[in-house]
């Protein structure tokens, strides 16, 4: 058990602590401290050690003791950088779980866990604020010394800092200077998120005398557009707080030069705001709301179940009004004094939630990702260790914040994949990652979902975890009218129009006529998924990966989406020479492209990696749509993940059969899952949608299952299959990828590797195996897979794994082997 409340130990005792390095380390090193630094050590503070040759990092204290090191003679430190800890216990107890959880080091948790303005380093470098300003004897000497520098040179690593104040122990100074808010950390000022400013109209305090706007009548009656324009202010203000520009210039009709006479003449002043880049759903979600009877049975069905269960799952269809019993629990853990984490799939794709709860919960909720540069995280991390934000709404990566009072954790959208980490290690999941959190603050746990992970339902079905269920909308608004299309009958039937059943495209035309919107589903992005000879059939291929290129005609060029690699598109076939060359397969592009041809007035937006590209491309598409200046909207999954959108009422999914033809055990849940979330996008508030799938296997289960929302009697089948072939929850699951650039050391190796496991765990290993993409970024790959059922020790199995591949790769001819562990792979 770690503890902070370190003994006391003697002014001159020796002391050795062991630390943690922001580096993928086996072990821990341990350093000596020198005497005059002794009362300053604690667990969970930061030091600066010298680490290789000339190398400076801050590392973390993980423990003291008086034992030296036997096998190497321990280093002094340099400094203590920091006057109080900057982790918490739990938050050592969560990276050591996480350490023997996902088979990973704690140099690789270390980094993940740290926004980068806590993990300073020699090359760090600092740069002043543009708007710094400082009067003298503001500052300590050291500080000014390095502020005046930063005047004449515009960036300085640290080595210059050192160099500069002949010491080595500047990281305290540099810390200082961070926290006062004089330095930014030099990968941060590129990183900044400007927020969009809006301007807004205000009547000069002179005028808001009823008298002097008497008179200001009377002057204005020979400006017929100037009074009309302080008319439609004067209306616009009695219904709002706040009158934006844009809405006085439509309200009035005076036009922009009326309104700047009125500025002018100081009869106006505007100020500009930072506002959000979506439309502020005010009526949509009113913050004094009332629960209805299935919300409130809900509601109080959890916190039923939580007398009895650390989890709960919250098994709501979609536009259940989840969010408001979400609130709801929030509230109640904040009168008790503790803090409430709130996790989201994707915070840019799901800031419609994250500005309701903002405006519920106004100043005292925190907002954690990355679109926060560093100085932006570590204030954020401050706040959350010093109690000042009650609620943290985050990405995966806010589990790893200093909470001190966690009561409640919330995980909303639980089936996403993009809870999983991927690249680098720790691939971790954030929602597994978020209970065993929970466990160490005794704070209770909420997954949420209208399409719960088969691993999450068995859990709660099998009495592991709390079960709530929801089946009815809010407000009372019935799901969507579902329809699947065959795309084989309406080919032969010549009824077709390009990639559209003519179903689908009357109900455009409908929907586009009643003036609501329309979203599309197309799960490719690009114009054509492949290029191919029709002489010879050449495909052209990624010279670094293992796949096909797709075209891209907005670039006109081949596009690679493993390592991002482009080349010219091709009209003449280099393998033969024939001008044959047809295009198969179709993405996002090109649904856009014939879209345009059939609905010429319409106007088309899409939402793919693609097109949001720039910073605040994401934000300006939803926008725009959630304005209704798009009529409708393309996308990939993008467009299925928590976006909410009142005047939609047709959803249409172009191609369902891409999803269910992937060779995954897991590919017919994700397609229900998908299939489901993006059907109910469709008639969230009065009206009832319209979802129509197309698909050539218009009598798969999954899509039945779907059309008719069917999820137990899908999880049910899902459940039976996978118990007949060893699949989760059933069985474990560990991936252990290997990677080289010489493909024939690598199949030795792998053959090699996959025997040694299989001496020591039987039939438990499978492969060596090319996984589905054999090559990315010119290493190929070859996959190890080991399946674990229930009654085997997991930490067993870890333990021989971790062991072989420590002496695999000690062996000389293996150590340029790149072996990743993939725990529970997702």
């Amino acid at each position: 058990m770690l503890d902070f409340h370190e003994p006391d130990f003697e002014e001159r005792e020796t002391l050795f602590i062991e630390v943690v390095l922001p580096l993928s380390l086996a072990k821990n090193y341990v350093y000596r401290v020198p005497f005059e630094l002794n009362d300053q050590i604690a667990v969970g503070k930061r030091v600066v050690v010298q680490f290789g040759k000339n190398k400076i990092y801050t590392a973390l204290i993980r423990s003291i003791d008086l034992v030296a090191p036997s096998v190497y003679e321990a280093k002094y430190i340099i400094d203590v950088v920091d006057s109080y800890p900057i982790i918490t216990v739990e938050q050592l107890q969560l990276w050591d779980w996480m350490t023997g959880y996902y088979l990973c080091n704690e140099g690789d948790v270390m980094s993940a866990a740290l926004p980068a303005g806590l993990k300073l380093a020699s090359e760090t470098i600092i740069v002043l604020k543009e708007e710094a300003t400082w009067a003298e004897g503001v500052h300590t000497g050291k500080e000014e010394t390095i502020l005046h520098a930063l005047k004449s040179r515009p960036r300085l690593t640290i080595d210059d800092v050192m160099a500069l104040l002949g010491q080595k122990t500047v990281y305290p100074v540099i810390n200082s200077l961070l926290d006062k808010g004089m330095v930014y950390i030099a990968e941060e000022v590129v990183e900044k998120y400007k927020p969009l400013l809006k301007s807004f109209i205000a009547l000069s305090s002179f005028y808001q005398d009823q008298d002097n706007l008497k008179q200001l009548f009377v002057i204005l009656e020979r400006a017929p557009k100037q009074l009309n324009a302080l008319l439609a202010y004067l209306k616009l203000s009695r219904l709002q707080p706040v009158v934006s520009k844009q809405q006085l210039v439509e309200e009035s009709e005076c036009g922009t030069a009326a309104l700047k006479t009125l500025l002018d003449k100081e009869i106006f002043t505007v100020s500009k705001k930072p506002v959000s880049r979506l439309k502020d759903n005010t009526d949509d979600f009113i913050l004094n709301f009332e629960l209805s009877k299935a919300q409130n049975h809900a509601l109080q069905q959890v916190e039923e179940s939580f007398s009895v269960k650390d989890v709960v799952l919250l098994h709501g269809v979609t536009a259940s009004g989840k969010t408001q019993i979400y609130i709801k629990l929030i509230e109640k853990a904040i009168e008790k004094g503790g803090q409430v984490l709130f996790l989201l799939p994707e915070i840019a794709l799901t800031t419609q939630i994250v500005e309701r709860i903002q405006r519920y919960f106004g100043d005292a909720i925190g907002v954690y990702h990355s679109k926060f540069n560093n100085n932006e995280r570590v204030e954020i991390w401050n706040k959350v260790l010093n109690g000042k934000y009650r609620v943290v709404l985050g990405a995966r990566s806010a589990v790893f914040l200093p909470f001190k009072e966690l009561k409640l954790i919330v995980v909303d959208e639980e089936h996403e994949s993009s809870y999983k980490q991927q690249e680098p290690a720790p691939r971790y999941q954030a929602r597994d990652a978020a209970i065993y959190l929970g466990h160490l603050h005794g704070a209770k746990v909420v997954l949420g979902s209208a399409t719960p992970a088969i691993e999450s339902y068995y859990n709660a079905a099998s009495g592991k975890y709390g079960l709530v269920t929801i089946m009815e909308r809010y407000g009372g608004v019935e799901l969507p009218v579902q329809e699947v299309i065959s795309i084989a009958e309406e080919t032969k039937r010549k009824k077709m129009v390009s990639y559209f059943s003519s179903k689908l495209v009357d109900e455009i035309a409908n929907t586009l006529e009643n003036k609501e919107q329309v979203i599309l589903f197309q799960n490719r992005r690009g114009y054509a998924t492949i290029l191919i000879c029709a002489t010879c059939g050449y495909a052209p291929k990624c010279v670094n990966c293992d796949v096909s290129l797709t075209y891209h005609k907005t670039s006109g060029k081949l596009h690679c989406h493993y390592c991002g690699y482009h080349q010219s598109s091709i009209n003449i076939c280099p393998a033969c020479g024939s001008v044959h060359i047809e295009q198969k397969g179709f993405g996002t592009e090109r649904v856009e492209e014939e879209l345009s041809l059939i609905f010429p007035e319409a106007k088309i937006a899409r939402l793919d990696v693609d097109s949001t590209r720039t910073k605040n491309g994401l934000q300006q598409i939803i926008s725009d749509f959630q304005d209704k200046k798009t009529n409708i909207l393309i996308g990939t999954q993008m467009v299925a993940k928590g976006l909410d959108f009142d005047n939609v009422t047709l959803i249409g999914v172009i191609n369902a059969d891409t999803l269910l033809n992937y060779p995954d055990f897991r590919a017919f849940e994700r397609s229900y899952q998908l299939l489901a979330q993006v059907a109910g996008r469709a008639g969230r508030r009065d009206k009832q949608g319209r979802v129509i799938i197309q698909a050539y296997d218009d009598n798969h289960r999954i899509i039945g299952q779907v059309i008719e929302n069917k999820y137990l009697e899908m999880y049910q089948e899902e459940l039976a299959e996978r118990k007949q072939f060893n699949y989760p929850p059933f069985t474990r699951l560990i991936f252990v990828n290997i990677k080289h650039k010489d493909a024939d050391l690598l199949n030795v190796a792998s053959v090699k590797f996959a025997n040694v496991l299989k001496g020591q765990l039987g039939g438990r290993v499978l492969g060596p195996e090319q996984p589905l993409v054999s090559r990315i970024r010119n290493y190929y790959i070859k996959q190890v897979i080991i399946k674990c059922d229930k009654s085997t020790s997991i930490q067993k199995v870890k333990s021989i794994l971790k062991d072989t591949v420590l002496q695999f790769q000690s062996e000389k001819e293996f150590r340029s082997l790149n072996i990743q562990i993939d725990v529970d792979p997702y």
